[in-house]
């Protein structure tokens, strides 16, 4: 069956035009502060907005764009939001008069903003005008918020095996399709929640001690699950316990699933997230993770005092193992256990629809409950042992697609290292740090990528931009669009 194209190209148009909108914000703030980038900002709006309308209107014209959209079509669209916009959300770093970056480091900071992956590969943050540093925060928090509509609304009507997951997972209620009767107020539910957390991330940080801009910002990128800054020190540039501590709060909120989130608080049960086996191994995830980080930089006497141990491990534990990516010290310094158990725990990441990175924890759950049931097989052939999940029975065919899920990661993970490796000359600690917190879209890495991307080539840094893509599409859209059996009648 022929991919509708005209379908794709209205969708396509529509979403053009409304990236566009997305440059008026930090085009009041450039118009307001007079810092130079006027242009960068209004010639891409009008570009994008002439774009997209054209494309939209050109689609529309043909009765066949209005044709129901079928399970192929929703995979290239899906694919298409993000590298479409990820490379058109390059145009305001590339024209800037103040940073005077290549293109290819234009479109790293893009895709990794839209990713919400937050690697960088500029220097000198603190020095760049507003706008600029809005703009780069607000990528996130649109990144963010398409990741949410994406993974709740979308993905369970193209039938795709990580939402069915979910649902098999949750409780009372909340294996429905969809948290509303209709697709769009779903999508207008999950709008409000996710306005909601950012606008109470901003106003914590701001009683905790940020400036307005910088409250803003960073609640941007904290509910994304970003990680950018408007600092060069990141977090570290603040050097306050009681932002950090407001950050590790909304850092495990933001790698909730969105629609636990919003049945907890509609139908005031709070006990729903501990009726949430995803949620419990999430926590148990982050507690594990950060109890082994304090327990070896105390026992390595790392930190001079038990305080700044509890401080700095538990935030970037937290920050590591969320793929959030925010930083108070440089992880990278720390014994190679500390740093490397927490780079691990970002493979598990946040839980399914939450704007986590990771494989998510549903399927770490899954695969270690589908282990237990194999060594019972093993120890009792003949016993019928059944994998359950809160008050359900998993079938075979969701476990399929756990393993095939599992495949495909190592997979694109290997070849993508190989690539790194081969082509871009890095040694192995560089590369495997570099592969780990693009396609989990974690961020920071080790060795030559620990302070940022700016030292690699623009083979590597393209290969980065992939990785990136896989990382958040969760491997299997952008896999099956390249696959040229799929374009096939």
């Amino acid at each position: 069956m022929a991919i509708q194209l005209r379908v794709v190209q209205r969708l396509l148009g529509f979403l053009l035009t409304f990236f566009s909108l997305a440059m008026l914000p930090s085009l009041a703030i450039s118009l307001y502060d007079q810092d130079g980038e006027i242009l960068s900002f209004l010639y891409t709006l009008l570009l994008l907005l002439s774009l997209g309308v054209t494309t939209w209107l050109h689609a529309t014209h043909d009765a066949r764009s209005t044709a129901p959209l079928r399970l192929r079509d929703g995979f290239v669209v899906v694919t298409a939001f993000w590298v479409s916009l990820g490379l058109a959300g390059y145009m305001p770093l590339y024209l800037s008069a103040n940073m005077n970056l290549s293109l290819i480091d234009a479109v790293f900071e893009s895709v990794s903003g839209l990713t919400t992956t937050g690697a960088t590969v500029l220097t000198g943050i603190d020095d760049l005008p507003r706008s600029i540093l809005f703009y780069r925060q607000f990528l996130q928090w649109l990144g963010g918020l398409g990741i949410v509509l994406l993974a709740v609304a979308v993905l369970p009507l193209l039938g795709m095996g990580g939402m069915q997951l979910y649902h098999a997972e949750a409780p009372h209620g909340l294996s429905e399709r969809r948290l509303t009767p209709r697709i769009t107020e779903t999508a207008k539910v999950l709008w409000y929640l996710y306005l909601g957390l950012t606008v109470a991330c901003a106003a914590a940080y701001w009683a905790a001690g940020m400036s307005a801009f910088d409250a803003l910002c960073h609640a941007f990128s904290t509910i994304a699950i970003g990680g950018a800054s408007t600092h060069d020190a990141n977090f570290g540039h603040f050097d306050n316990a009681y932002i950090e501590g407001t950050a590790v709060v909304f850092m495990v909120l933001a790698g909730v699933n969105f629609g636990l989130h919003y049945l907890a608080l509609s139908r005031a049960r709070p006990r729903l997230y501990a009726e949430n086996g995803e949620f419990r191994t999430y926590i148990v995830v982050l507690l594990v993770t950060a109890a082994l980080c304090l327990v070896y930089l105390w026992a390595s006497g790392f930190y001079a005092t038990a305080g700044e141990t509890l401080r700095h491990g538990v935030f970037q534990a937290v920050s590591v193992a969320t793929t959030t990516g925010f930083t108070t010290t440089g992880f990278h310094q720390w014994p190679a256990f500390a740093s490397t158990i927490i780079l691990l725990a970002s493979f598990i990441g946040g839980c399914m629809g939450s704007t986590g990175g990771g494989m998510k924890v549903i399927r770490f759950v899954l695969m270690l409950r589908h282990g237990q049931q194999e060594l019972a097989r093993i120890m009792h052939p003949t016993m019928q042992v059944a994998i359950r999940v809160g008050n359900r029975t998993l079938h075979d065919d969701a476990l399929r697609a756990v393993w095939g899920f599992l495949s495909a990661y190592v997979s694109v993970f290997l070849i993508l290292l190989l690539l790194l490796m081969m082509v871009g000359g890095l040694d192995h600690v560089t590369a495997v740090s570099a592969m780990i917190a693009t396609l989990n879209n974690l961020g920071p890495g080790l060795g030559e990528v620990s302070a940022g991307y700016f030292p690699l080539n623009d083979f590597s840094k393209s290969l980065l931009c992939l990785s990136m893509l896989f990382g958040r599409l969760e491997i299997f859209p952008l896999l099956l669009v390249l696959t040229p059996a799929f374009w096939r009648r």
